[in-house]
């Protein structure tokens, strides 16, 4: 067959197959349009999940009538006016969106250019395009588009149902909406409100803040670390959630460069790296992080939605990305997301009898610890923070800190008064009580010790006085041999002991007197499920946590009085003891004014 030109419909129509997927994805490139064109207002409003109807309405500049009939050709734009493809900094910038859509669906153009005396209006139905003619609109732009992909019925049979594509449009518009929180935003479908975001006033950073919580929940908001860092010309800014604070699926994780929403694999590789010490693998935290990097620096034109961007120093934002993260965590220290109390005052009030369940469920929930209590971090910053010995001995840790010349209880996490089931410390505080899980707690002080004796001298190792013969499969044992020389430095010394066992000789000395035959066949457990081309260091959570966990005070075990308020003066001056290894609280805190609300003498 002889090489001919297509027809410009059906090349328009090809087109609109890459950049039109769906209801949600015209409604995307409509707003950041109108974006683009510096509205500080954007409506949106669907029929049929946007099958019937898509209309947009926004006020900003506004086009004359010739920029209308221009704005409908394919590569027409008004964002490069230097025909410079490396420094883009508009959202759009092919020129491609209205004539693709144009080209499957019926579309009406009206706008009105800011002074202009009369608005124009511009209609096109399947590429075929109409003489403008006088409109009325008061200013700015509104694109409808009705009877998406009739002019590609193929197309339209792939869509999903209408609340589905609803969903789809309403995330897109959530995810334009954080990154422009000066912005009014309105989704609505057949008369009925999805989102209403009113423009945010005042400082920058508390509308960012605002805008998030109102999209991500007012949880979020309650427990938003701040981020804010800089490295090489790169800007990083954002909230991150505090790793008590998580969800089974990483929905509740948005991402920006140069205040485009993308779906990048290193950045959300860089966020599981930055929580890979605080929360279980299958575990997700909650943060809207808005990268900042010179247009030179990132190529936004690798994919036809511009939903994926491509860095050109991928190791600086990556290392940015996890330090700055790593940063705020700590500088947390031992706080635990409000939604821990909240959910232990929610279990109680489930068991509430009678009416009184119903009266106390609109009341205030608990912010949880005071930041007053970072202020007890500094005095005790020179704590040794060695652990509990888990010998059962009724006895304080060393360097354990003087009583204070105020009460006990005016501690963050307050004075002991009782051990419960010999698991649950029972502390009070000066407005409510702590409830603190003994082992969990105990195990990220441990983990926290180890990384902290692994980036000094390495961590200290304790002689065994009679060395422990483990018994193992054949393959668990050479495994751990041919990682003798990792273990070691993580202050666990062994070799192999015939084909099928292992001799351990010596043990990190801050696990005290433990199971070493139990720690031995977890970790072998452990590294069967590794990469064996990976190193131990670059796994520390895993073997360390596992470690940890072996040498903690266990659940069942009967504390003195001086050891359980040694235990929590050490969580108050441990970044991250909010939460054990797998991101699970350490500690239940309930204000009194709560508890009073559950026996109903408030």
């Amino acid at each position: 067959m002889p090489i001919r030109r297509l027809p410009e419909t059906l090349v328009n129509q090809i087109a609109a197959g890459e950049v039109v997927e769906r209801p949600a994805s015209a409604v995307k490139e409509l707003i950041e349009n109108a974006l683009d064109a510096g509205a500080r207002r954007v409506d949106v409003s669907l029929r049929d999940g946007g099958k019937a109807l898509i209309a947009v309405t926004d006020d900003g500049c506004g086009m004359t009538r010739e920029e209308l009939e221009l704005a409908v050709e394919r590569h027409a734009t008004s964002k490069l006016p230097d025909d410079d493809l490396v420094h883009i900094r508009h959202l759009g910038f092919r020129g491609e969106a209205l004539p693709s859509i144009a080209a499957v669906a019926r579309v009406t153009l009206t706008s009105r250019q800011s002074g202009a005396d009369e608005a124009w209006a511009l209609v096109v139905e399947g590429g075929k395009q109409q003489k403008p003619k006088p409109a009325a609109l008061d200013r700015g732009t509104r694109v409808e588009i009705r009877d998406l992909f009739f002019a590609t019925p193929a197309r339209l049979k792939f869509l999903k149902q209408s609340r589905t594509e609803t969903g789809y449009t309403l995330d897109i518009v959530k995810r334009l909406a954080m990154a422009n929180p000066s912005v009014a935003f309105s989704l609505e479908e057949d008369g009925r409100d999805h989102l209403r975001l009113p423009a945010g006033q005042g400082d920058f950073f508390d509308q960012r803040l605002k805008r998030l919580s109102a999209i991500m929940g007012r949880e979020f908001g309650e427990n938003a670390l701040p981020i804010e860092a800089e490295r090489e010309g790169i800007r990083l800014s954002g909230f991150i959630g505090l790793p008590t604070l998580n969800r089974s699926t990483s929905q509740l994780q948005y991402l920006f460069v140069n205040g485009r929403p993308v779906r990048d694999k290193l950045l959300y590789g860089a966020v599981r790296g930055a929580y890979r010490d605080f929360l279980a693998h299958d575990r997700h935290p909650l943060l809207a992080l808005f990268l900042d990097i010179p247009p030179d620096e990132v190529d936004v034109n690798v994919h036809p939605m511009k939903a994926e961007v491509r860095f050109r120093d991928q190791g600086v934002v990556r290392g940015l990305i996890v330090s700055a993260c790593r940063h705020a965590l700590a500088e947390a220290g031992h706080r635990a997301s409000t939604t821990v109390a909240e959910g232990a005052l929610g279990a109680f009030r489930r068991e509430q009898p009678g009416n009184y369940a119903g009266s106390y469920r609109g009341s205030a929930l608990p912010r949880g610890l005071s930041d007053r209590g970072f202020d007890y971090q500094a005095p005790l910053s020179g704590l040794a923070g060695e652990p509990l010995a888990p010998d059962g001995s009724a006895r304080s840790i060393d360097g354990a800190p003087e009583e204070p010349s105020g009460p006990a209880t005016d501690f963050p996490l307050g004075a002991a008064r009782a051990q419960l089931h010999e698991t649950y410390i029972v502390a009070q505080t000066a407005d409510g009580i702590v409830i603190v899980d003994q082992h969990a707690a105990h195990e990220r002080l441990v983990y926290e010790r180890m990384k902290e004796q692994m980036a000094g001298a390495g961590v200290a190792r304790q002689i065994l006085l009679i060395p422990e013969v483990v018994e193992l499969e054949q393959e668990d044992a050479r495994r751990l041999a041919d990682r003798a020389e990792e273990l070691a430095a993580l202050g666990l010394v062994l070799e192999a002991f015939g084909s099928g066992a292992v001799v351990v000789r010596e043990v990190p000395a801050l696990l005290g007197k433990l199971d070493v035959q139990g720690l031995v066949r977890d970790l072998a457990d452990e590294l069967s499920e590794m990469d064996q081309a990976l190193a131990l260091t670059e796994r520390l959570g895993e073997v360390c946590g596992t470690m940890a966990c072996h040498g903690s005070v266990r659940a069942g075990r009967r504390l003195a009085a001086e050891e359980m308020n040694a235990l929590l003066r050490q969580m108050e001056a441990t970044p991250h003891s909010g939460q054990c290894n797998h991101g699970r609280p350490t500690y239940v805190e309930l204000k009194l004014a709560d508890i009073e609300k559950l026996f109903g003498r408030r």
